[in-house]
């Protein structure tokens, strides 16, 4: 595989500490420390609409998207100076079971269809109908755990039920995922 290393920010350079400087002279030192053509490379701002600059980074298929703002001093934890935008997924799994502990929120156990391999889990924040309807089709297809999955909160089900789950791009397991809608496996 082909790796880079793309970078946009420089916060400490020889000894010198330069989370005070604006955003724009920052990386003003670090285009100037990256040569062309390799596998490091700088990752240029993009300029225009935002609306318009996601919509094509979504199209991309990319998982999302960094805005900072250009006079910003650097400063760690929370901050409206920069937003992280992501782009989802909407795809098919098998629902292998339903995760539910008291006082925590319950998790869709998903895996690949037709093989039931364990590729993450999904918040289930449906609609209070789906929820329901969900809850009774688990009862109703109650059955044994997948080979080596051993979850102790876990109701699971036998195969057959199909998940519909939003999902962060960019992994192969699920990240930052919900679960939408289920159906039966036709």
């Amino acid at each position: 595989h082909d790796l880079y290393f793309v970078a946009f920010d420089l916060l400490h350079l020889n000894g010198h500490d330069l989370r005070d400087l604006p955003l724009e002279d920052r990386r003003e030192i670090l285009v100037g420390m990256i040569p062309t053509g390799g596998r490091i490379q700088f990752s240029q701002a993009l300029q225009g609409d935002v609306k318009s600059i996601f919509h094509l980074i979504d199209q991309a298929g990319l998982e999302g998207m960094v805005s900072k703002r250009r006079d910003s001093k650097y400063r760690g934890g929370p901050s409206t100076n920069w937003l992280k935008a992501k782009c989802y997924a909407v795809g098919e799994f098998e629902l292998l079971g339903i995760e539910r502990e008291a006082g925590k929120p319950a998790f869709a156990l998903m895996g690949e269809i037709g093989t039931r391999k364990y590729v993450g889990s999904a918040f289930i924040n449906s609609s209070r109908e789906i929820r329901e309807r969900l809850w009774k089709r688990v009862q109703e297809h109650a059955g044994p755990a997948p080979k080596g999955m051993k979850r102790p909160a876990t109701q699971w089900v036998k195969p057959g039920l199909i998940g519909r789950v939003k999902h962060l791009r960019g992994e192969e397991d699920l990240r930052h995922a919900s679960l939408q809608d289920f159906r039966e496996e036709d």
